[in-house]
C-alpha cells in the first residue's frame, strides 16, 4: 500500500491544476447579491463577535496587574471583572446563534437559487443531452456538487471573513499592548505561506478526481438499482461481476478520500507544529522582558490569550486558500451545466398557436444524431459516436451500427431530404426496416430535436418560430413503451391535464378501455403503479397512456403503434382506443400492424433515411418495390383486422 508520504506526491492526473479564477469568484458573489442586507448583519455581527473576543485577554490584564498585584483588597473590583468574565461569553454564544441563523439564511438561500436554476436548466436541455449523458453523474451534479457549494457559502467564505476580522482586530489590540511581542508572534506567518500554496493545489485536484469518480459510482447505482438494471443483472447472472465492478468503483472512492484525508491532516499537523513553535518564542521573550520589568505580568497572560485568539484564525486564514480552491471546484461543476449551450431554443419573438389544425410540411428535411465538435460535460465518457448511440436508441439499432435486417441502415444522416405535405385529419403511416428513420421522424415534430437543415412546419409555421409550450400542447406522443412516474394512478393521468375532474378522469379511462380494471383496483385511482409502471402489465400500462393523452386532448397524434409485443386481448383493446382517439386528428403512426397500413391514408416507406416511398397500400403494392417486399415478409401473415 502507498505510504501517507506518498500521498503528497503522487498525481492522480497530469493535468495542471488551475489557479483560482478571479471571474469565477464574482460568479460566485453575483448569486449573493438577493441576500445584501442579511450579509450586512452578518458582517456587524461578526465585528460584535471580534470585539467580544478581546474582551476576556484585557479583563485578565485588569485583574492580575491593578487589582491583584497593585489593588489593595478591592473585592467589588473582583466581582465586576468575574461578571465580565462570566457576562462576555453569554453575550458572545447569543450573537454566534444568530450569525449562526443568517448565515444559514444566506447560504441556504444561494443553494435553493443555484439547485432551482439548475434543474431547471437541465429541463431546457435537448434529448441529445440525456442520451449521451448518464443520469447518475448528472444527479451527482445536481446533489453532491451542490452540496459542496452550499458548505463554501456556509462555511468557507464566512469564515474567510470572520477570520480576517479577527485578525486585524486582534493584532490592533495586541500591538498596542507590546509591539516586540507581536512581531515575535508573527515571525512564523512567512513559513506557513509555501507549504500552503502546495496543499492547496494538490488538494483541489484530488477533491475534482474524487467528485468525478464518484458521480461514476453514482451512475452505476442510477443504471443497476432499477427494476431494467436489476433485472438484467439477473437474468445473465452477472449479479457478482456487477457487484465486483462496483466495489471497485466505490474503492477508488474510498482512496482518493484517503488521500485528501491525509493531505488535511498533514497541512493541520505542519499548521500546529509552526503555531506551537511561535507560541514557544512569545512565552520565552516576553518572560524575559517580565523579568527585566520591561512587561507586567498582567499583560504577558492578556498576550498569550490573544496569541491563542490570533493563531487559530491565522492558521485557517493561511489554509483558506486551500479550502476556497476546494470549494470552488463545486461551484466550477454546477456551472459547467449551467453554462452548458441550449440546443432547442425559443425565439423571444415566438408566435402562439392557441388552435392548431393538423397540416404538417416536411421540406427537404435532413438530420443527423452526430454533430461535429459538439460540447459534452467533462465526465461524460463515451464508446463510439453520438451518432451510433442516438439512431441506436432512437430507431432500434444496436450500439455497434447492425440492424435486425440482413441490409445494414448504418449511415451518418437518420434522415435525408424528406419532403412529405400531410393534410389535416389524415392518418400517415411509417414503415421501413428497422433504424431506417421511423422513430427519428417523430422525435422532429415535437422539437425533441432539430432538423440539421431543411424545415417543418405546422399549420404553414416554422417549427423553430412557434412557442415550445404551444407546439407541446397540440402534439401528443405515445411510444412503444410508455413511461409512468412511481405514483398513483390518477398522478400519472393528471400529468396531462392536472385540473381534470373526475368525470374527465372516466371519460379518458373509459376510452382508453383501462376504466374497468382501474375501479376493480382496492385503491382505484390511488393505486401505486411502481418503479415505472411495473406493477402492470405491458397492456395497462399502454391504455393507461392513452388515456392520459386523451386527457391532453391534441390536435396532432404521434403514435409508435404499441401494440406488435402484447397479447391478442391486449392488443385488441388497445386498437379500438386508438381507432376512437385519431378520430378527426392528424395522426402520423410507426405501423407494425396490417390493420394500421390498410386504414392509411398514406403510406411513408423509409429506408436508409431517405423517403423510399409514397402512397395507398394498393398503390405501393403495384410498384412492386420496397413496400411489397416488406408487406411480403412481414405484413401479409398477419390476420386482417378492421380498419382504424
Amino acid at each position: 500500500m502507498q505510504g501517507w508520504w506518498g500521498y503528497l506526491y503522487s498525481e492522480s492526473s497530469g493535468k495542471k491544476p488551475k489557479s483560482i479564477d478571479r471571474q469565477l469568484l464574482i460568479r460566485v458573489a453575483g448569486y449573493a447579491k438577493p441576500y445584501t442586507w442579511k450579509i450586512i448583519l452578518m458582517f456587524i455581527n461578526i465585528l460584535i463577535s471580534t470585539g467580544l473576543a478581546m474582551v476576556v485577554p484585557l479583563a485578565l490584564r485588569e485583574l492580575i496587574d491593578n487589582v491583584l498585584i497593585e489593588g489593595g483588597n478591592d473585592y467589588n473590583a473582583v466581582n465586576l471583572i468575574a461578571f465580565v468574565l462570566f457576562l462576555t461569553p453569554l453575550l458572545n454564544s447569543a450573537v454566534l446563534i444568530f450569525q449562526r441563523w443568517l448565515n444559514a439564511s444566506v447560504g441556504e438561500g444561494v443553494i435553493y437559487d443555484l439547485r432551482r436554476q439548475l434543474f431547471e436548466h437541465l429541463q431546457r436541455m435537448s434529448l441529445r443531452f440525456y442520451v449521451t449523458t448518464k443520469t447518475g453523474e448528472l444527479m451527482s451534479r445536481l446533489n453532491n456538487d451542490v452540496v459542496g457549494a452550499q458548505r463554501a457559502i456556509n462555511t468557507t467564505f464566512v469564515n474567510f471573513i470572520t477570520n480576517t476580522i479577527t485578525v486585524v482586530g486582534v493584532l490592533g489590540v495586541m500591538f498596542s499592548l507590546e509591539w516586540r511581542l507581536t512581531l515575535a508572534g508573527l515571525l512564523i506567518v512567512p513559513v506557513v505561506i509555501l507549504p500552503a500554496r502546495f496543499f492547496a493545489n494538490r488538494l483541489r485536484e484530488i477533491i475534482r478526481n474524487r467528485m468525478n469518480v464518484n458521480a461514476k459510482m453514482n451512475a452505476m447505482m442510477n443504471e443497476t438499482l432499477n427494476v431494467n438494471g436489476i433485472m438484467l443483472i439477473k437474468l445473465f447472472g452477472r449479479t457478482d461481476d456487477t457487484a465486483q465492478d462496483f466495489g471497485k468503483r466505490a474503492e477508488r472512492v474510498s482512496q482518493l478520500g484517503v488521500k485528501e484525508a491525509v493531505l488535511n491532516s498533514a497541512f493541520f499537523a505542519l499548521l500546529g507544529l509552526v503555531g506551537a513553535f511561535g507560541t514557544a518564542i512569545v512565552y520565552w521573550l516576553g518572560s524575559n522582558l517580565v523579568l527585566d520589568d520591561a512587561l507586567t505580568l498582567g499583560t504577558l497572560v492578556a498576550f498569550a490569550a490573544l496569541l491563542s485568539n490570533l493563531y487559530a484564525p491565522l492558521q485557517s486564514l493561511v489554509n483558506s486558500p486551500v479550502e476556497l480552491a476546494s470549494s470552488l471546484v463545486s461551484f466550477e461543476r454546477v456551472f459547467e451545466v449551467l453554462d452548458f449551450p441550449l440546443e432547442i431554443q425559443e425565439k423571444e419573438n415566438a408566435i402562439t398557436l392557441p388552435t392548431v389544425e393538423g397540416h404538417i410540411e416536411l421540406e427537404n428535411v435532413t438530420f443527423t444524431y452526430h454533430l461535429e465538435n459538439a460540447p459534452s460535460l467533462s465526465f461524460v465518457e463515451r464508446v463510439g459516436s453520438m451518432a451510433a448511440v442516438d439512431t441506436a436508441l432512437s430507431d432500434g439499432k444496436k450500439p455497434n451500427g447492425e440492424t435486425e435486417q440482413p441490409i445494414s441502415q448504418a449511415r451518418h444522416y437518420a434522415l435525408e431530404n424528406i419532403s412529405v405535405d400531410i393534410r389535416p385529419g389524415e392518418l400517415v403511416a411509417v414503415v421501413g426496416p428497422s433504424g431506417a428513420g421511423k422513430t427519428t421522424i417523430t422525435y422532429l415534430l415535437p422539437r425533441l430535436y432539430d432538423p440539421t437543415s431543411g424545415t417543418i412546419r405546422v399549420d404553414g409555421h416554422d417549427l423553430r418560430d412557434l412557442k415550445l409550450d404551444d407546439l407541446s400542447r397540440h402534439i401528443g406522443m405515445v411510444t412503444q413503451e410508455s413511461f409512468l412516474f412511481h405514483d398513483t394512478i390518477r398522478t400519472n393521468l393528471l400529468y396531462a391535464k392536472p385540473n381534470a375532474t373526475e368525470s374527465e378522469l372516466d371519460a379518458a379511462t373509459q376510452a382508453a378501455n383501462i376504466y374497468d380494471f382501474i375501479h376493480e383496483l382496492p385503491e382505484g385511482y390511488d393505486t401505486i403503479v411502481g418503479e415505472r409502471g411495473y406493477r402492470l402489465s405491458g397492456g395497462e400500462k399502454q391504455r393507461i397512456a392513452i388515456a392520459r393523452i386523451i386527457l391532453k386532448n391534441p390536435r396532432i397524434l404521434v403514435l409508435d403503434e404499441a401494440t406488435s409485443h402484447l397479447d391478442s386481448q391486449s392488443e385488441a383493446l388497445i386498437q379500438e382506443a386508438l381507432e376512437k382517439i385519431m378520430e378527426s386528428r392528424t395522426s402520423i403512426v410507426i405501423a407494425h400492424r396490417l390493420s394500421t397500413i390498410l386504414a392509411a391514408d398514406k403510406i411513408l416507406v423509409m429506408d436508409k433515411g431517405q423517403l423510399a416511398e409514397c402512397g395507398t397500400h394498393h398503390e405501393l403494392l403495384a410498384q412492386g418495390g420496397i413496400y411489397a417486399e416488406l408487406y411480403e415478409t412481414q405484413f401479409r401473415d398477419q390476420k386482417t383486422e378492421p380498419s382504424l
